[in-house]
């Protein structure tokens, strides 16, 4: 029989437990810690015992009070608290999302939350995004068009042109979709991720780029691509509601048309 041995350190274990006082509506709460600082230490689950009716109605609330009123030295990312920074993603209750878009009356039972997974951890619920960046930073997400254009004058699109981006633009880069996939948590090095090739086909789907044959030959590649197997984790857990396997079959298809 073979046996697996997990690395040293790497096993959660039972943390600390912190409570409110007379909390009117205790609820628990189960919250993922790992200080770089301590690095022999294996990293913990602390509980919090919360009152409710108190602590604010969405995910995000629940952090921050926390870090107010029981442990101040919880760490987490957070700024918009509207769903279009993307900072705050993470795994609450077992899914990737934004927690300042999750409603607590959604989660049932205990509550848990956990950094994304399959990405290192910087402390506790931070993530270590800088490979997820560089991989979005190659498909050079910006316009390229050398047509001439004079200087008061814009690239105009019109309405139909526009509309193809719809479901494209409104990616704010949480990375909740890319560490869903099984196929990004073993192959993350080679393939680009739900996210990034998301945002690939919105500038092959924008109009007024003129680099497209460039932005397929790139991204043309059994692993780069190709490593997507339809799972639609991306999707399903997408908390903006968009279809980056959509966007990902559009790709392929677009790539497969040129070779007819």
């Amino acid at each position: 029989m073979v046996e697996f041995t997990l690395p040293k350190n790497s096993k959660v274990i039972k943390g600390k437990t912190l409570a409110v006082e007379n909390p009117k509506k205790p609820r628990k709460v189960q919250v993922y810690r790992y200080d770089p600082d301590h690095k022999d230490e294996n990293p913990r689950l602390d509980t919090y015992i919360i009152d409710e009716e108190t602590f604010g109605t969405m995910a995000l609330d629940i952090l921050l009070n926390i870090k107010e009123k029981l442990d101040p030295t919880l760490a987490f990312r957070r700024s918009c608290r509207e769903g279009v920074c993307g900072s705050c993603s993470m795994n609450v209750n077992g899914t990737n999302t934004l927690a300042c878009t999750k409603h607590v009356s959604d989660l049932k039972g205990d509550l848990t939350f956990y950094p994304l997974p399959h990405m290192p951890v910087i402390k506790d619920l931070v993530p270590d995004l800088s490979h997820a960046y560089a991989q979005y930073e190659m498909i050079e997400p910006w316009i390229q068009a050398d047509s001439a254009l004079a200087p008061d004058k814009e690239r105009l699109q019109s309405p139909e042109e526009r509309e193809k981006m719809d479901g494209l633009w409104e990616c704010v880069l949480c990375f909740c979709c890319s560490t869903s996939c099984p196929s990004y948590w073993w192959n993350s090095d080679r393939y680009l991720g739900p996210a990034t090739l998301l945002q690939a086909y919105r500038w092959i789907a924008d109009s007024r780029d003129e680099n497209t044959g460039n932005r397929l030959d790139d991204l043309e590649d059994p692993f780069r691509l190709y490593r997507c197997h339809t799972i639609m984790n991306c999707t399903n857990t997408c908390p903006k509601g968009l279809n980056p396997a959509q966007a990902i079959g559009e790709i392929k298809k677009e790539i497969a048309i040129r070779a007819l």
